[in-house]
């Protein structure tokens, strides 16, 4: 009978020593979301052709592809990105500058980035991006970004 209830304990010990299973399900760091509109129908979406992205030190994101919006990260171990984008032989270049906040989610996802503060700066040669407002100005400051649900940036071309 000591047995039993020596086994019994060591059962119980054992058993509520196990942690639980824990699957990281809350949202994870957001990426940047981008939509192209026609720029002398601003309401308008329009695909761009032959769109290759690639960031500055990293590998290319999307290569000759015909799309009216892209998804892009922004480098967590730093506080700004160079993107390439190139459509039909024309290239620009976005600066994109944010502030980095790191929220803790919970124990299974840890923690998340939240970018607050970006702003979105595209190079003066105008190649085929003519602006990043309605106003086909250069220069956009997005106050965070810190979700996926809407697009953040648009690109009139």
């Amino acid at each position: 009978m000591k047995n039993y209830y020596f086994f019994l304990m060591l059962f119980l010990i054992l058993n509520s020593s196990c942690e639980k299973d824990d699957f990281c399900i809350e949202p994870v760091t957001p990426k940047m979301i981008i939509r192209f509109y026609n720029a002398t129908n601003i309401t308008q979406t329009k695909t761009v052709s032959d769109l290759s992205v690639n960031p500055e030190g990293y590998e290319e994101i999307y290569s000759n592809v015909s799309l009216d919006s892209i998804v892009i990260p922004l480098d967590v171990s730093s506080n700004q990105i160079i993107y390439n984008f190139s459509s039909e032989n024309n290239q620009d270049i976005l600066s994109i500058n944010y502030e980095i906040e790191e929220v803790f989610v919970s124990r299974s996802c840890g923690f998340k980035a939240i970018f607050n503060n970006v702003t979105v700066t595209s190079d003066v040669s105008n190649d085929w991006i003519l602006g990043l407002t309605e106003t086909l100005e250069n220069t956009i400051t997005i106050p965070t970004i810190d979700n996926e649900s809407s697009a953040h940036l648009q690109i009139f071309h």
